[in-house]
């Protein structure tokens, strides 16, 4: 294993591409989690990022706050990641960011 070790590891280089415009958010819910993002894990979010079709972004729609995997075509939706929710189709959109990596801890901390 010591033969592909990296001399130096650095999150914020590795996770944020302009940190001017990078914030992180806490998930709180299951909506997400088919994808891997669950409760509780931390979200890289990139403010100045050009949402594209896939994406998972921050969005608000009807004064709450949420993250969704972004549909542009054939019409705008924000599709939850777990068939327990239902997708959204929102008159209003604002989104907030691309979520552009997220930290999933394995073990709890003690």
């Amino acid at each position: 294993a010591a033969d592909y070790t990296e001399d130096e590891l650095d999150l914020n280089a590795y996770c944020i591409s302009r940190p001017s415009a990078t914030y992180f958010v806490r998930a709180i819910g299951d909506s997400m989690k088919d994808m891997g993002l669950h409760s509780g894990d931390l979200m890289v979010v990139d403010k100045a990022e050009t949402p594209v079709q896939g994406d998972i972004v921050i969005a608000e729609t009807g004064g709450e706050f949420t993250v969704k995997r972004l549909q542009l075509k054939p019409r705008i939706a924000l599709l939850p990641m777990n068939p327990a929710y239902p997708t959204l189709y929102p008159e209003e959109l604002q989104l907030f960011g691309v979520v552009t990596a997220f930290i999933h801890k394995t073990r709890g901390s003690s």
